[in-house]
């Protein structure tokens, strides 16, 4: 919404002045295309497939299609949802449209469907929309393998008036500005860095939590005597693997790994797998898997499989209250499903 005003002297001095509100809705639409209708059906009712996140109204959504309907009651239909893609606290109010489109991009006036113009409040993953909107007998008598549809969004907007734009959607995050000028003020900076004649002010823990390479080399096991680095130039002079104090080799082992393959020493990082390997349990799984999928650590990463797949292992870990699971899942999201996979299978 937006308002304005006007202000007229007029006759004898008097004032007369008007302002108004504008009330105003933001709309948008989405095209989404089923290519292959016959080779999604068969999914499973109340299984779908997310089209891609289209913006409207300054958010974020998707189109959910459920090839076998979105439940029992509507297994017998194709349905559609919209939903929004992205967590927001107070919810989007939102109208709906979904339109079967012909071979032209012109709507099937059989197909209009509208939500009677009822404006609807959606919440992350709370989808609302057409749950019989095509009979799935229908269509595949037709032979109709490819079709489209699109769906039309008007985003209601709070009231705002002159001077201010308060809309019901997320800010973009700043934070990078805030952690910008950190390092462009270096206030509280506590390591320098001297490349050439330059010397670089920075702050270890933001270095150390962007990189597993600063993390190892700031604030690794006896950091301060220079151990890992010790370690490292024993092997590029001698070729043998360091010995570690037993309570140490885990960790050393670890650190060492990501020194050898920073610095592309790939026999010593070998060693480095090698020995992990002989030291993998419950409580130092997850953090060898995250390694190992962080540095391309083949033999290492199976082997974390492997054990991952023995019976109660996995559970021990995901019930364990250390965060090692929640340390895999924030580091690694996307080495679940390969984990889930292997597991399975």
């Amino acid at each position: 919404m937006s308002s304005s005003s006007t202000s007229v002297v007029g006759a004898g001095g008097v004032a007369h002045s008007a302002s108004a509100i504008v009330a105003q809705a933001v709309k948008g639409s989405h095209v989404l295309k089923i290519d292959g209708y016959s080779r999604t059906k068969g999914l499973g009712k109340g299984n779908f497939i997310n089209s891609e996140p289209f913006d409207i109204g300054g958010h974020s959504w998707c189109i959910r299609y459920f090839p076998d309907g979105n439940c029992t009651e509507h297994s017998g239909w194709i349905s559609f949802f919209l939903c929004l893609s992205y967590i927001h606290a107070t919810g989007v109010e939102a109208s709906i449209t979904l339109t079967l489109l012909d071979d032209v991009g012109e709507p099937v006036p059989s197909s209009y469907c509208l939500t009677d113009g009822i404006v609807y409040t959606f919440k992350f993953c709370n989808g609302l929309g057409f749950p019989k909107f095509i009979e799935r007998k229908a269509l595949e008598e037709s032979s109709y393998d490819c079709f489209r549809v699109r769906m039309d969004v008007t985003v209601s907007m709070e009231i705002r008036t002159e001077g201010t734009s308060q809309f019901v959607m997320v800010p973009p995050s700043d934070m990078n500005k805030h952690i910008g000028r950190l390092l462009s003020s270096g206030v509280e900076a506590d390591v320098t860095f001297q490349v050439g004649d330059e010397t670089f002010a920075a702050h270890r823990l933001v270095l150390g939590a962007r990189s597993s390479v600063f993390m190892a080399e700031l604030f690794g096991p006896m950091k301060e005597k220079g151990t890992m680095f010790r370690d490292m130039l024993h092997f590029i002079y001698t070729d043998e693997f360091p010995k570690f104090d037993n309570g140490d080799t885990i960790a050393m082992a670890q650190h060492l790994l990501v020194a050898a393959d920073r610095y592309d020493l790939e026999r010593l990082k070998l060693m480095c797998e090698h020995k992990l390997c002989e030291c993998i349990n419950t409580s130092t799984v997850t953090t060898t898997l995250v390694l190992a999928e962080q540095h391309g650590c083949k033999g290492l990463k199976e082997a974390c499989f492997k054990f991952l797949k023995s019976p109660g292992n996995l559970k021990t870990i995901m019930d364990a209250d250390d965060g090692g699971f929640q340390h895999l899942t924030n580091s690694c999201p996307c080495i679940l499903n390969e984990l889930l996979a292997n597991v399975a299978s």
